[in-house]
């Protein structure tokens, strides 16, 4: 009997976004983010979705670079699962972080 692979739905980096992993919490809706790219960014959540996450330290999350300061800056726009992660972990879009999984 063979095993089938479960199937699932993951939005993948486009551009200019990149991955990365929450290492603090700064308040009023920012955050210290490590990100796949090498930088460390300081993030925030934007007002249409900042009532619909909950984030904390460890969660792997999708951020879009600001035009201005790319290598300090971005937005989150995306809130990894843990089986997203190991979805994209072993399909190789992760390379320079380790996500607690």
């Amino acid at each position: 009997m063979k095993k089938e692979e479960e199937i699932i739905r993951v939005k993948v980096p486009e551009g200019d976004e990149t991955i990365g992993i929450v290492t603090a919490m700064l308040g009023g809706g920012r955050f210290e983010v490590d990100c796949d790219d090498g930088f460390t960014r300081i993030c925030r959540i934007p007002g249409k979705i900042k009532k619909r996450l909950w984030i904390k330290p460890g969660y792997l999350v999708l951020i879009k670079p600001w035009s201005v300061q790319k290598e300090e800056r971005g937005d989150i726009i995306w809130l990894y699962s843990k089986a997203q992660a190991f979805w994209l972990k072993r399909k190789g879009f992760i390379k320079n972080i380790s996500p607690e999984l």
